[in-house]
């Protein structure tokens, strides 16, 4: 991987200590995974998550000891955020999981907004100077 071309991956509340309590396999699998998302490419297993927000993307993961997903988004040019890392226990995603991860997206969204008003507003008057 070009190091020079990698983005920052902004682990959000408890989504790195999450990562951290998956097992050896699962968590290597996982910084595979993130690894060629933050050199621009996609995962080996994804699937969008729009429920979520614009661009999300949940990881899937599964080794012996059972499936694991990691909820990202790597629409924002400042880096690679991951929203949510869990132990999926059942067929479908657990409204809480969906909800917690949205409820983090927003976050980053509205951050990202202020942001660029800033910016754009210090260009502003830098060109008037």
């Amino acid at each position: 991987m070009n190091a020079a071309r990698s983005r920052a991956i902004v682990f959000i509340a408890t989504s790195l200590a999450d990562l951290k309590d998956f097992p050896a396999v699962a968590r290597q699998q996982a910084g595979y995974q993130l690894d060629r998302v933050q050199a621009g490419r996609d995962p080996d297993d994804w699937k969008p998550m729009p429920s979520i927000g614009a661009g999300v993307r949940e990881i899937r993961i599964r080794d012996a000891s059972g499936a694991f997903r990691v909820i990202y988004t790597a629409t924002f040019a400042e880096a690679v955020y991951l929203l949510h890392c869990f132990r999926k226990t059942t067929q479908k995603t657990a409204r809480a999981d969906i909800e917690l991860a949205a409820h983090r997206y927003r976050a980053i969204a509205r951050d990202s907004r202020t942001r660029d008003s800033r910016t754009r507003d210090s260009r502003t008057r830098d060109s008037r100077a």
